[in-house]
């Protein structure tokens, strides 16, 4: 978990600390050092609330890039060469749109989401690919853009009132590590990484859940450590030691009271735990959907594994029904508790993979970076389902038509939660920045997503 000092007016973020960390010094009287920046006592104001249906993002993040033909744009006429085994692709509820056949549960829930089949940025690198799908920009420049959840947990978090005790950007289970989530926002902006795996008997939460020691025994520590602080007793009714007394108050909230237990899954019923999937992604879109009904504006779900440059094939058959049954549970799940229609799912990696397979060795039946061509899901949040947006060619290679780039699915995102695209962000030096690129900075766009919003 990421801790913060507070020293003077100006604050010095530290690197990721340990619960055990934390607790230690607070008990020492440093309790300043918090869970998140949104625990430091005096909330910067509220406001006024944007128009917007939207409330919250849950981002399902393919870190790696999945391949398109192998999800949501199949091509079996293609040949063997470009979709492999996976030839026998699915109708969905929706007349017309066929996915992937590892995917008979998305099929049924496809009046809820929409495919953008033309996704492009042309860029093949991991780390230049995932900046441009996540902020909207151009890579390179003087200036580090922040992510989509940044300005979020800007606009929906901490600049809208939000006094959750739990972060307003929550990442499940590391973050991505392909770029710097925050940009120039700052490190108050960068997500809280949960660590820990979700699928495990007990969601090791880093900072709220350790490891083979129980709530009771956590209690008895604190109560021991309280006895050590000779400081507190010594001074009663300082208003300094006062205000640490709160902080390490609101951290102990978290660790041993309500908010924390947001990330007990226990509290679920097992059936829809095994609906979900008892593995780390199906259970990680459980802990997504209980952070939205916490009021969380924004959690991203890191998928890894996707980066399938050999044995693709064997990697799709693994994999895929694990997302399948995970999200296709997710959306239903939202929908079934009124969720869903506040709640945007956002689905993507940061490229495609190459459409025709790379049989030779030392691949062996794998696929590479593919960033001229790529898929894309948004459901929820407003957004129309049971549709399709864009084509790509026969073979998966080109877009065909309605190039789609990924400036504006964010900025759909960003107008389906009333954040305006004129909006401005912070910058540290003065300059005025729009959430959503001006025409000057020379973002290609295909225009808005009218089709869908």
């Amino acid at each position: 978990m990421r801790g913060r000092i507070s020293s003077g007016d100006e604050p010095r973020y530290s690197t990721p600390i340990s619960r055990r960390e934390l607790i230690r010094r607070g008990a020492a009287g440093a309790t300043g050092l918090l869970l998140a920046d949104h625990l430091v006592l005096g909330a910067p104001a509220a406001t006024k609330p944007a128009k917007g249906t939207a409330k919250a993002v849950i981002q399902i993040w393919m870190w790696g890039g999945p391949s398109h033909l192998d999800t949501f744009d199949p091509k079996p006429e293609a040949g063997n060469d470009y979709c492999g085994p996976l030839n026998k692709p699915i109708e969905t509820n929706v007349k017309g749109v066929w996915i992937c056949e590892l995917l008979p549960l998305l099929a049924k829930q496809a009046d809820k989401y929409t495919i953008i089949r033309s996704m492009t940025h042309g860029n093949n690198g991991h780390e230049t690919a995932a900046y441009i799908v996540q902020t909207g920009r151009n890579p390179g420049g003087r200036d580090v853009f922040p992510s989509v959840g940044a300005v979020v947990s800007l606009f929906k978090g901490y600049n809208a009132g939000y006094t959750g005790l739990i972060p307003p950007y929550i990442v499940i289970t590391e973050p991505q590590g392909r770029f710097s989530e925050a940009g120039f926002l700052g490190a108050r902006y960068k997500p809280f990484a949960t660590g820990g795996d979700p699928g495990q008997s007990r969601f090791a939460v880093e900072g709220v859940v350790a490891q083979g020691i129980s709530d009771q025994r956590q209690r008895d520590r604190r109560d021991l450590l309280h006895k050590l602080d000779t400081l507190q007793h010594a001074m009663p009714g300082d208003p300094q030691l006062a205000a640490l007394e709160q902080c390490e108050k609101q951290a102990y909230d978290l660790i041993l009271g309500d908010a924390g237990k947001v990330f007990d899954l226990s509290q679920e019923k097992d059936d829809l735990r095994e609906r979900y999937g008892r593995n780390t992604f199906g259970q990680a879109c459980l802990v997504a959907r209980r952070l939205v009904e916490r009021g969380v504006p924004y959690i991203t779900i890191n998928s890894k594994g996707w980066d399938t440059h050999k044995q693709h094939f064997q990697t799709m058959r693994r994999r895929l029904p694990e997302m399948d049954k995970g999200m296709a549970t997710l959306l239903q799940d939202l929908a079934d508790r009124g969720l869903l229609e506040s709640t945007i799912v956002w689905w993507s990696g940061e490229f495609g993979r190459t459409p025709k397979v790379q049989w030779e060795p030392p691949w062996n039946g794998g696929r590479g970076h593919y960033g001229a061509d790529f898929s894309a899901v948004l459901a929820g949040g407003g957004f129309k389902g049971g549709r399709v947006i864009g084509a790509s060619d026969a073979k998966g290679e080109q877009v065909k038509d309605r190039p789609v780039y990924p400036c504006d699915l964010i900025a759909a995102i960003y107008e389906r939660l009333g954040i305006p695209a004129d909006a401005k962000l912070p910058h540290p030096q003065g300059k005025i920045v729009r959430v959503t690129p001006s025409p000057e900075e020379g973002v290609k766009s295909g225009g808005r997503l009218t089709e869908i919003l």
